[in-house]
């Protein structure tokens, strides 16, 4: 079946060998967001690059702060309804996708290893620290807000 659920996913015409894990329509939104997301977090490692051998900044603040919009996006999106229709959409365009390309575990760790190379050895083990640490706390703090947030939106409004 074109789109159609197969046991493992869905199928592409002429490539049943191929099994996607989401519609078609779907990849095409996470393509879409990956791509934006991709070319924001490149402009901005390009235009405020830290100098070699110092702390990456930049990288940083993407990484802490695609933590805590995703925390938050994915709470919000949980704690509204099913994950079926414009929620699946919204989140897998925006959390997956646009997310997804901004966010950047490979430059962290690229820059982890630069740091280390470079004899600042402290600067490296913080950095990978508060990266790593910084974002589940930033992940765990927007759940916490958007649940609280939801709850009070569920109640009406009241405490």
């Amino acid at each position: 079946m074109v789109g159609g659920p197969e046991a493992d996913g869905y199928t592409l015409p002429g490539l049943r060998v191929v099994r996607l894990p989401v519609r078609p329509a779907w990849m095409g939104l996470i393509f879409v967001g990956g791509s934006f997301g991709t070319a924001l977090r490149a402009w901005l490692e390009n235009d405020f690059a830290s100098p070699p051998g110092e702390w990456p900044w930049v990288t940083l603040w993407i990484n802490l702060g695609g933590s805590l919009i995703l925390g938050g996006v994915l709470e919000g999106l949980a704690g509204t309804g099913p994950d079926r229709g414009w929620r699946r959409g919204a989140r897998l365009g925006f959390g997956t996708g646009l997310l997804g390309g901004f966010t950047t575990y490979s430059t962290f760790s690229v820059e982890v290893v630069q740091l280390f190379r470079s004899g600042v050895w402290l600067v490296a083990v913080g950095y990978a620290l508060v990266s790593v640490v910084g974002g589940v706390l930033a992940a765990f703090g927007a759940i916490w807000t958007v649940r609280r947030l939801v709850r009070r939106w569920r109640a009406g409004g009241a405490r």
